[in-house]
């Protein structure tokens, strides 16, 4: 089961880079939570389309570094680069821990530090 809910999360994030939101969100169960800890959690697809849509203007773009897999729960560690709203690439790390539930992506506790300084 490990094996498989990596190649999920995998293939979402891929229509993520792609600007396919609705793909991603395709590997989705409908009650999804999203759990931006210390910020805000979403509660179903469509608010986490609402987020997508307004977030990602344009896809980010993803490194995952590694994926560590167990049970229903899949780990990624890596970064993400966002436009913000002046169009300024913006860096973060990223953490994010997702549970799985019949194969499809049902929760995330994503743990997200800006890494972007700006230079004088």
């Amino acid at each position: 089961m490990s094996e498989e809910n990596k190649a999920v999360l995998l293939k979402a994030n891929a229509c993520v880079a792609q600007g396919d939101n609705e793909g991603f969100l395709s590997f989705c169960t409908d009650d999804l939570s999203y759990d931006f800890v210390g910020d805000r959690t979403l509660q179903g697809k469509e608010a986490v389309r609402a987020y997508m849509k307004a977030q990602y203007v344009e896809p980010p773009m993803f490194t995952v570094d590694n994926l560590i897999a167990e049970g229903d729960y899949v780990t990624a560690i890596g970064s993400i680069s966002l436009k913000d709203e002046t169009g300024e690439m913006i860096e973060y790390a990223y953490c994010d821990v997702w549970r799985f539930r019949q194969g499809k992506m049902a929760e995330l506790k994503a743990f997200v530090i800006n890494t972007f300084t700006k230079q004088e």
